[in-house]
C-alpha cells in the first residue's frame, strides 16, 4: 500500500505538477508581451494626442514581473498576473467544447486580472478607494485563450476551442478595456451616505482620504469563486 500510495505521488508530481509549471511559464511568456504591447499602444496614442498631450496623464508604471499600471486619463488600470494556475470549474461553458472532453488537462489555466482604480487613488495614495475588476484573460499551455470582462469583452473572445492568443488581440484587449474604463464614469455617491463625517475624517481628505472614491456603488464582478476551482 505504501509503494502504491508513492507511487501515485511521484505520478502526480510527473504530470499535474509539471502542467502547471507548463501553464505558468507560458502564461508569464504572454504576460511580458502584454507589457510590451502596452508600452507599444501608449506610444502610438501619445502620437495622435498632438496638442492636448500636457492634458492628458499617459504614463506606464512597471512594478514588478507580475504587475504593470496603465495610468490613461482619469483612470489608471492595473494588469496582474496571478502566480497560480487555476483549473476552469466543471460549470463553466468552456467544458462544453471537445477541447477540453478530449484532454481535461487543457481546462487548466493561467490569469491575467485587469482592475479599475481612479488615477487620483493612487498619486495621492488614498488606500480606501475603490477599484473594479474589469477583464480576465485566462490563458493555458497551448496559447488557448478566452476572456471575461465589461463592455464588448462580455461578447468577444469566447471561444475557448478555436483561439490562439497572437501579439494583434492583446493589442485590441488593451484598447477595449482602455476604451472601457474611459467610458466608465465617476458618479456621485447617494447625499445620505456622504452627509455626515468625522473631523478625522475632513482632515484626511486633505492628508490621506479615508472617503472610499470609486467609480460605482454596487458595481459587482462574478468571483473567482464562480468561475474557477
Amino acid at each position: 500500500m505504501e509503494k502504491d500510495t508513492k507511487t501515485l505521488v511521484v505520478d502526480l508530481l510527473k504530470t499535474k505538477s509539471i502542467l502547471k509549471q507548463d501553464v505558468y511559464t507560458n502564461t508569464k511568456k504572454w504576460f511580458n508581451v502584454f507589457k510590451e504591447e502596452i508600452k507599444n499602444t501608449i506610444n502610438l496614442i501619445n502620437n495622435d494626442i498632438g496638442e492636448h498631450k500636457d492634458k492628458i496623464r499617459l504614463k506606464i508604471v512597471d512594478k514588478s514581473d507580475t504587475e504593470i499600471q496603465l495610468y490613461i486619463g482619469s483612470d489608471v488600470l492595473v494588469f496582474q498576473m496571478h502566480t497560480n494556475v487555476f483549473k476552469i470549474a466543471p460549470n463553466n461553458y468552456v467544458h462544453q467544447s471537445s477541447y477540453i472532453k478530449s484532454n481535461p488537462n487543457n481546462a487548466y489555466c493561467g490569469i491575467i486580472n485587469v482592475y479599475n482604480f481612479l488615477a487620483d487613488s493612487y498619486e495621492y495614495n488614498r488606500l480606501n478607494d475603490l477599484g473594479y475588476l474589469i477583464a480576465r484573460i485566462f490563458i493555458n499551455k497551448e496559447d488557448h485563450f478566452f476572456v471575461e470582462g465589461k463592455g464588448q469583452l462580455e461578447f468577444l473572445y469566447k471561444d475557448f476551442l478555436n483561439q490562439k492568443l497572437k501579439t494583434e488581440i492583446i493589442k485590441d484587449i488593451i484598447l477595449k478595456i482602455s476604451a472601457y474604463a474611459i467610458n466608465f464614469d465617476l458618479l456621485t455617491p447617494p447625499y445620505e451616505k456622504v452627509s455626515i463625517v468625522s473631523v478625522q475624517e475632513t482632515q484626511a481628505i486633505t492628508n490621506d482620504s479615508q472617503l472610499k472614491t470609486g467609480k460605482r456603488l454596487g458595481f459587482k464582478f462574478k468571483s473567482e469563486n464562480d468561475i474557477i476551482g
